[in-house]
């Protein structure tokens, strides 16, 4: 029978065609629709374990599916289980012994064998009759060789748990299967599981279409639980484990949670630049792009050429002295004309060349020191450019002309830190709000932050389930208690009279001025001090320090504090930054001037203080704090799929030495 999505085997199962992404019933009555992926003929396993029956419902349905191998073992088909027989049942052997015959009957094989060495060969009759038909037992009975299959733990990334596939030696033999890391694209029936194991479906493999082998002596995962630390030095490999696995499918839906509740609210999405002239941070330390890095190369090749020309210099100066010694010797000794002419010629001619070789020396050594003053009007920008630290100043320009928006992008930062909280790529969530104070601005990241803890607890269930049983127990308490509480709401001054009270020390002396959020040890600890053990839920710490926060956040009324929040959360301490930007033209002005930045790169953005200007607020969440709150982890390299920080570049292990990263020494133009 045809059908626009394939055609009917025998069996009455449709299989699959180019065209088909459904599997139909056929003529088989109960047997399910099964969702085949729109973009590759196979079913992804999410639809098949990810309903609420396991994939009860789906037995009998033919698929193809893909993946790589968890975990594999070889065994033999009589230790699976099979379904129940509905034929009549053979007659019973037994039938017609005695009590004690069927008991001798009953005992096994092996413990026969023993027995008859015990009695010296003789076995009673019993032993050796069936139905009344004598056997020898010591005689040689030919065996069957038993069936073997592979049976393995499929996945295919697209949720944590696996698929049980059995796939019978005759189709492919085990050995080639069963090693971790091996791909397999196969088409099977789905039936109820032949093992006691908890998986209560599995995939019987009728055909493999593909299998892609791993040399098991060289690759990295085992079956085993290795460290995180361990798993940083296969980046490209790590994302196979289940801890990776399950923190990128966290990482993915809290990304689109985010795009939902920006788009929800009416914000328009807006790609802020990556490569920049300002410092959007004041002080951090940024990373410089240029393509002149040739004539760095050449003032390199220039200092090799002059310590050479110097050493030969210092030789030719040598000669000279040595041959006018020479010449004073023959004229005190009245040597022939001739002589002494020869030698006045070869003098000449030296300090000839040592001339040459000063003029060379003092022509490169200009040349270099040119070249140290890099002429950036040469560069490709024909000016010094940075890699974005934040995307607010320009996002800013559009909150002024469209209303709310936000950007959602990576984020650089050259800081030379080895902290577990430190990464030099990051991303950053940036909404910006037009006509808004910093009350708007707070009540905003509050909404945020619980609807991604609810939508997580609503939305990722199974794989926050496996990082509570792998990473950490407490992550749902955590989710619910932040998704269910309102935050508690206290300005600078009240956080630190609250911090000098504390029984709890600190590392550093806590003061009014010093910042209370700063990712260094001090700062981390006093953070999560108040929200976990004084308030016991998120805290908003608002009015900070003026000189501890950026020049662009508003200036309040007491001159001393600015309009900035931070938000801090248990486990990770500061998560959100944000402020009421300073509107006004003339404070802005005054503030970059007293912090003594450049006015060039800034032109642009005092401009929206003369035309138009408005109040508006926003802040900024670090997006890889986001994933360590949501999944218990401790470092934030494993919480972004390529850590890059200090000293890492590579693919594949810190320190990699196949990577030369050269680092120039140029000013910020804004320190």
């Amino acid at each position: 029978m045809a059908s626009e999505q394939g055609v009917v085997n025998q069996q009455g199962l449709l299989t699959l065609t180019p065209s088909g992404r459904t599997i139909e019933t056929g003529e088989v009555p109960n047997v399910p629709k099964v969702d085949w992926s729109k973009y590759s003929k196979r079913v992804v396993l999410r639809s098949i374990l990810g309903r609420s029956d396991g994939g009860l419902g789906l037995v009998g349905s033919r698929v193809v599916i893909g993946g790589w191998v968890k975990s594999g073992r070889e065994a033999h088909v009589g230790w699976l289980k099979t379904a129940p027989d509905p034929s009549p049942a053979p007659p019973s052997p037994f039938k017609d012994l005695t009590c004690v015959q069927n008991i001798q009957q009953s005992i096994p094989n092996c413990l026969r064998s023993i027995l008859r060495l015990d009695v010296g060969g003789n076995i009673p009759l019993a032993f050796n009759n069936v139905n009344g038909v004598g056997s020898k037992q010591d005689s040689v009975v030919p065996t069957k060789s038993v069936p073997r299959v592979a049976q393995l733990q499929v996945n295919d990334g697209s949720c944590a748990s696996s698929l049980q596939v059995v796939v019978e030696a005759s189709i492919t033999p085990p050995g080639q299967v069963i090693p971790i890391g091996t791909s397999i694209l196969a088409e099977g029936v789905l039936r109820q599981s032949s093992t006691s194991s908890k998986r209560s479906i599995e995939l019987k493999v009728e055909k493999i279409f593909h299998v892609g082998t791993v040399d098991s002596t060289k690759y990295p995962i085992t079956k085993t639980k290795l460290p995180l630390d361990f798993l940083r030095s296969y980046s490209h490999i790590r994302p196979r484990t289940n801890t990776i696995a399950s923190v990128t499918r966290i990482r993915n839906s809290l990304a689109y949670a985010t795009h939902t509740f920006f788009q929800n609210h009416g914000f328009l999405y807006v790609h802020t630049p990556i490569i920049t002239t300002s410092n959007a941070r004041g002080t951090c330390e940024m990373f410089q792009v240029t393509n002149l890095f040739s004539e760095a190369d050449r003032i390199e090749e220039l200092e090799v050429v002059r310590q050479h020309e110097e050493a030969n210099l210092k030789v030719a100066r040598a000669a000279i002295k040595e041959k006018s010694d020479r010449i004073e010797e023959l004229k005190r000794s009245n040597s022939n004309k001739e002589a002494w002419y020869a030698a006045e010629q070869d003098l000449k001619k030296t300090k000839q060349l040592a001339s040459q070789m000063e003029e060379r020396l003092k022509s490169e050594s200009g040349t270099a020191y040119k070249l140290y003053k890099i002429d950036f009007s040469r560069d490709f920008f024909s000016r010094q450019a940075y890699l974005t630290v934040s995307g607010q100043l320009h996002l800013e320009s559009y909150a002024c002309a469209l209303g709310n928006v936000y950007t959602f992008g990576p984020t650089f930062r050259a800081e030379k830190s080895e902290s577990t909280r430190h990464l030099a790529e990051f991303w950053m969530v940036e909404p910006e709000m037009a006509f808004a104070e910093l009350e708007d601005a707070m009540n905003c990241a509050e909404d945020y932050v619980k609807f991604l803890c609810q939508w997580l607890i609503d939305n990722c269930l199974e794989d926050m389930k496996l990082m509570s049983k792998l990473i950490d127990k407490n992550i749902f308490d955590r989710l619910r208690l932040v998704a269910s509480s309102s935050f508690e709401r206290i300005t600078y001054t009240k956080a630190v009279e609250l911090l000098k009270v504390a029984e709890k020390p600190f590392q550093s002396n806590i003061e009014w001025g010093v910042c209370l959020t700063e990712e260094h040890e001090s700062s981390y600890f006093a953070c999560r001090y108040l929200s976990d053990d004084v308030y016991k839920r998120p805290i908003i710490i608002c009015n900070h320090p003026k000189d501890i926060k950026p020049f662009y956040v508003r200036l309040n009324d007491d001159r001393r504090t600015v309009a900035a929040i931070d938000v801090i959360v248990p486990k990770v301490g500061a998560l959100i930054r944000g402020s009421q930007r300073e509107e006004r033209f003339d404070i802005m002005d005054k503030r970059i001037q007293e912090l003594g930045f450049p006015r060039d790169p800034y032109e642009w953005y005092l401009d929206l203080r003369k035309h138009g200007t408005v109040k508006h607020s926003g802040f900024s969440l670090g997006f890889e704090q986001m994933v360590l709150f949501a999944t218990g982890l401790a470092n934030v390299r494993d919480s972004i799929p390529f850590p890059r920080f200090c000293g890492k570049l590579g693919m594949d292990g810190a320190g990699d030495k196949r990577f030369s990263i050269r680092t120039v020494c140029l000013p910020n133009v804004c320190k």
